[in-house]
């Protein structure tokens, strides 16, 4: 592999990702801008021209966003890469490890860069997330999430952080060093581990450090659901209301947990804006996916790229050319894992991303797969309805433009929705 190429490449990569997304939030914002004057006929008797425009309007303000986001953070990836910023932070913290004992020296550079390298990212990205939520979440009133709360949940998210991702991130770099030319299938391993402990464990001890879990108090409401997954063949750990108002107007409900620690959890929102029927429906689209074993397969296919991902690192790091040609001059005297690691991970997303439209492909053929099982075990009358209030209640644009939906959209637009739900 030719250093030459690999940046020649990466810049390639980078830049017609840049492009296609500029074109593709482009077509967005000039579409739905376009139909913002009038209800599509499909929903005139039952979403309001001042919804309608709300929905356009939020959805034009969180591109036009997205787009000097974008901006910011592929300047960010390139000065990162081949401008030299990893490899210039790589020089001051492996001085700075110096001053540890030689025995900690070597991991304690390594979890150092890490450390700086997530830091720096967190403040550059904070403006960002500051303005999205007070500032545009705030304009369309989906906002209530208070700046104590906002800085709270980002030094709980920090402390988390610390506590589960250091100790992997420590055992991962052990094993790339120690493990031998097949590190990478031990480092796969353990990694698959902890993504199911932090799968069994989210809900009954990560969950409730950011949010308060009630016992579904609605004794009606109770019965239908348990009924419905008796039907189905689901069984859960417990019925949970979240207080999901505390920081959003949004509305939402979700399975968490794996194995025995599954729990269906309501956002109050949720039940705030929905009848019990249309409450019932929406958990039989949920419950849908399980059926299908959409769930399953997800994370089947997780474990089988992280695989893939995981050995094509091992041949990498060994690859001098893979640093060289990503802008960063590898170590001589220290380990070179940690900066690898970071570098596979920056670089892969640029190449990743032309999967995309792949991926919401097969993720929108399950959505029509679990809406026709909502169907069949419920009412699709009921998850229409449910659809439209929900729709309605976040804003969502009834007039995506295609292409942009085709490309991004993990969900099918509303009117391909209600249309399958009506045939």
């Amino acid at each position: 592999m030719s250093p030459t190429l690999l940046s020649l490449a990466f810049a390639v990569a980078l830049a017609a990702s840049l492009l296609v997304k500029f074109w593709l939030s482009s077509r967005q914002v000039r579409h739905v801008a376009s139909h913002r004057g009038q209800v599509p006929a499909a929903f005139a008797g039952n979403v309001t021209l001042a919804a309608h425009q709300k929905a356009a309007d939020y959805t034009i303000a969180r591109s036009r966003f997205g787009l000097l986001a974008l901006a910011f953070n592929a300047a960010v990836l390139l000065g990162w890469t081949l401008l030299g910023g990893l490899s210039a932070l790589n020089g001051w913290v492996l001085d700075a490890s110096l001053a540890l004992p030689e025995s900690w020296q070597a991991m304690g550079y390594q979890l150092g860069l890490v450390a700086v390298f997530m830091l720096i990212g967190a403040l550059l990205d904070l403006p960002w997330e500051l303005w999205s939520t007070f500032r545009i979440e705030q304009a369309f009133g989906f906002n209530r999430t208070t700046l104590g709360l906002f800085f709270a949940d980002m030094l709980k998210g920090l402390a988390l952080g610390v506590l589960l991702g250091l100790p992997i991130l420590a055992l991962i770099l052990w094993l790339m060093g120690a493990a031998g030319p097949r590190w990478w299938l031990w480092a796969w391993g353990a990694w698959m581990g902890f993504n199911l402990l932090v799968m069994v464990i989210y809900p009954s001890v990560i969950a409730p450090l950011f949010n308060k879990f009630e016992p579904l108090a609605d004794a009606a409401l109770k019965e239908r659901v348990e009924k419905l997954m008796a039907r189905c063949g689901f069984a859960a750990k417990g019925l949970f209301v979240m207080d999901g108002s505390r920081r959003s107007a949004h509305g939402n409900a979700y399975f968490s947990g794996f194995g025995p620690a599954k729990r269906v959890v309501f956002f109050d929102t949720l039940l705030a804006k929905l009848n019990g029927a249309e409450v019932e429906a929406v958990l039989a689209h949920e419950l849908g996916h399980f059926k299908h074993r959409h769930i399953t397969k997800r994370i089947v296919l997780m474990f089988a790229m992280s695989l893939a991902g995981f050995a094509l690192l091992g041949w990498l790091m060994q690859q001098p050319a893979f640093y060289l040609g990503l802008g960063v001059v590898p170590n001589l005297g220290a380990p070179n894992d940690a900066l690898a690691l970071m570098l596979f991970l920056l670089a892969g997303p640029v190449f990743g991303f032309f999967v995309t439209p792949l991926a919401s492909h097969f993720s929108r053929r399950d959505e029509f797969q679990a809406d026709a099982y909502a169907r069949a075990q419920a009412s699709g009358h009921d998850l229409s309805s449910a659809l439209l209030k929900l729709h309605e209640d976040n804003a969502g644009t009834l007039t995506p433009d295609p292409v942009y939906a085709r490309f991004y959209y993990s969900h099918p637009p509303a009117a391909e929705r209600l249309a399958a739900l009506a045939s």
